[in-house]
């Protein structure tokens, strides 16, 4: 089991860029273990998927914890943070030594679909809460759901349905995958298809590339020969930002093939440029500018960070903020409790706007159908995203009577 690294909130973000011989170990902010209310995140801390949660969900969640004060009932909040390298075993081990050994309540982030649902599994066995913002694959929330686990950030669902729908309206009505090949990317893949048929169009090929692969070329070059209209991205991160990259390389838009990203987040925008991304629209389930409650927000984020916050990132402090306001107004930390509290009570912060939990764990809220600024409209860095329209919370998900969750009902 990795050894755990101690450190104050002071020094958090600087240790997190100091320590890239210690991805695998926990970063512990607040003192007294075993006397603390301990909260967790287990994602990827400086891999390919940092950028878009990383680092930045522990900034996330420790806004959100000054902000109820920095304890509940009684107790101060600690909130443990490490990297689980994309590996299940390493994931799975952390979960359960934090449940059994450190008694934590309740992890407010798990990246990585795949693992995901293994700690779904695990806190549905030790009745302990999970929020999920970076797990993309829907699940959480279908046929792996359970009565402990929150999908609180869009799905594979969401993604895809407006996209597909928008997309083939226009005419675009072919349509090639090049998708990661673990649990987020099958499932992106297997709701991408049922879109596009439903709307009308066709899925002519489809690869499916490792995770954290660095060569796309064969891929692209398989896509490019298929002549589909549309060559659509369901990998994440800096796999996202390589596929685009080197698709403008080969040429692909120049030769009259659109290219989609079905998951893209404001770090991957920021990491290619507007001048390769303008144009391309997608669904954001949040955008820092998009109102002034959210720049509020965004503003403290960066004062800590120096970056603006990804919709994960926002997704991590909305969870953590509510459950941390439930635990205190119900005064106790039984899930049940505050499961049955979200499931009657409609929940407005920086992120959420309409929010109501389902009885399957999505958590439901508005979203939008955002296109990527060109150069000369943004005004300056991280202004890189207009909002076309608000999907309404109602119609982003998928409706409850077509739910695959035993606890629709």
């Amino acid at each position: 089991m990795p050894e755990e690294f101690r450190t104050t909130r002071r020094a958090f973000v600087g240790a997190l860029a100091a320590t890239t011989a210690l991805v695998s170990s926990p970063f512990v902010r607040t003192a007294a273990a075993n006397e603390t209310f301990k909260i967790g995140i287990l994602t990827d801390l400086t891999g390919s998927f940092s950028d878009l949660g990383g680092p930045g969900t522990g900034v996330a969640a420790e806004i959100a914890m000054q902000e109820i004060g920095g304890q509940v009932l009684g107790r101060k909040v600690e909130l443990l943070i490490a990297d689980h390298q994309h590996k299940a075993n390493v994931g799975l081990a952390l979960a359960r030594e934090w449940i059994e050994r450190r008694d934590l309540k309740a992890f407010v982030d798990v990246m990585n679909s795949g693992i995901a649902i293994g700690v779904n599994k695990l806190v549905g066995d030790y009745k302990r809460l999970a929020f999920y913002s970076a797990a993309a694959t829907d699940k959480i929330s279908e046929d792996a759901c359970n009565e402990y686990g929150i999908h609180w950030n869009t799905d594979t669902y969401a993604q895809t349905n407006a996209v597909a729908a928008s997309m083939i309206g226009q005419g675009l009505d072919s349509w090639f995958f090049i998708v990661a090949d673990y649990e987020f990317g099958h499932a992106m893949q297997a709701s991408m298809d049922q879109a596009v048929k439903k709307a009308g169009g066709k899925v002519v090929g489809a690869v499916r590339h490792p995770l954290q692969t660095l060569d796309f070329s064969s891929y692209v070059l398989q896509a490019q020969a298929s002549g589909a209209k549309v060559i659509a991205i369901a990998s994440g991160g800096n796999d996202t930002v390589n596929t685009i990259k080197q698709a403008q390389e080969f040429g692909v838009t120049r030769r009259g093939q659109k290219v989609v990203a079905l998951l893209p987040y404001l770090s991957d925008i920021h990491a290619v440029g507007l001048k390769t991304m303008q144009g391309l629209r997608f669904i954001d389930a949040w955008y820092w500018g998009m109102d002034d409650k959210s720049k509020e927000f965004a503003d403290r984020f960066y004062a800590r960070f120096k970056k603006r916050p990804t919709a994960v990132q926002a997704s991590v402090y909305s969870s953590t903020l509510q459950y941390l306001k439930a635990v205190e107004k119900l005064g106790t930390d039984d899930p049940g409790k505050i499961r049955q509290y979200f499931l009657n009570t409609t929940l407005n912060d920086a992120f959420l706007r309409n929010g109501r939990l389902l009885p399957n764990g999505r958590m439901t809220h508005d979203v939008y159908l955002v296109e990527v600024k060109t150069p000369e409209e943004s005004k300056g860095e991280w202004d890189y995203e207009k909002v076309i329209a608000t999907v309404p919370a109602d119609k982003a998900f998928r409706p409850l009577s077509e739910s695959a969750c035993k606890l629709r009902a």
